[in-house]
């Protein structure tokens, strides 16, 4: 995992691996550092890999991608009333070729449109395609951390890795 260190600031590194592979969804796991070492958070859903970008069908590149929340979404907004203690969407910068690339809470592959979809529990359909479920309640856990270290003045990275896809 990569380490940084920006004007002083600490850092939080959120690391996602991707490891499931379905036709039009992809599965991963989301660890965050801690100490004395980075700990299981929860699974992330999001949309399959492509050679060639579709739009809102295409989960983002591997990499390393600093995270901003972002007020004022037109699609996330009202999370600041739906929730307590909660200013701002998790907002993915810098995402090449992708804008608008969020963590936020659904269940299906066709709720991402290239974002990050968080949940506690993973399920394989019978098509061989992922869900997530909890999603509201993992989205809430990793938020709040996020948010801690924002409001710290600290910066937070999410750093995108993935298994090799199985050749047919």
């Amino acid at each position: 995992m990569p380490s940084y260190s920006d004007e002083g600031k600490s850092l939080l590194t959120l690391e996602l691996h991707r490891f499931a592979f379905g036709e039009t969804s992809t599965l991963g796991k989301l660890y965050v550092d801690g100490v004395p070492s980075r700990r299981f958070e929860c699974f992330v859903l999001e949309d399959e890999r492509r050679a060639v970008k579709v739009a809102h069908e295409t989960c983002i590149p591997p990499g390393v991608y600093e995270i901003q929340l972002r007020e004022g979404s037109p699609s996330f907004g009202h999370y600041d009333t739906k929730f307590d203690n909660h200013k701002g969407v998790p907002h993915l910068q810098a995402v090449p070729d992708f804008e608008w690339i969020y963590i936020h809470p659904g269940n299906r592959e066709s709720q991402t449109s290239g974002c990050l979809l968080p949940g506690l529990h993973p399920v394989i359909l019978p098509d061989g395609e992922f869900e997530v479920h909890k999603s509201t309640q993992a989205y809430l856990e990793v938020y709040r951390k996020i948010k801690l270290a924002i409001d710290a003045g600290d910066r937070v990275v999410i750093h995108i890795t993935e298994d090799a896809r199985p050749k047919a």
